[in-house]
């Protein structure tokens, strides 16, 4: 069962401008909303909205600097999502492998009939 926080953080990786977002803080080491905005299609205020929906899911932390937020990824809480992702990932797989297996069945018994 899932939990609130988790419904965040799947949310927040779930969208691709995020997730271009989390590599682009890692990449530099931190950014601003409007840094960020430099390298995306997008404007500096969907930038912010996007760096508070990462935030809410503590992917993202923010202190000031000067007039401007500075970003850095919570890299515990990446590792965290990436295992969450990972092991989802694996259920999928096995959930497919029986599928696989069914679905051959089927077909040598239909095959045995003809």
């Amino acid at each position: 069962m899932t939990t609130a926080v988790d419904d965040d953080l799947w949310s927040a990786v779930g969208d691709p401008t995020r997730r271009r977002m989390l590599d682009l803080l890692l990449n530099e080491g931190s950014g601003t909303a409007t840094s960020l905005s430099e390298h995306l299609p997008v404007t500096r205020q969907a930038v912010a909205k996007h760096l508070a929906v990462l935030d809410r899911a503590g992917l993202v932390h923010a202190h000031s600097a000067g007039r401007e937020k500075q970003f850095r990824v919570d890299e515990d809480q990446l590792a965290r999502a990436v295992a969450q992702l990972t092991d989802v990932g694996t259920a999928w797989d096995a959930r497919l492998r029986r599928i696989k297996r069914i679905a051959e069945t089927i077909e040598k018994t239909i095959e045995r009939k003809q």
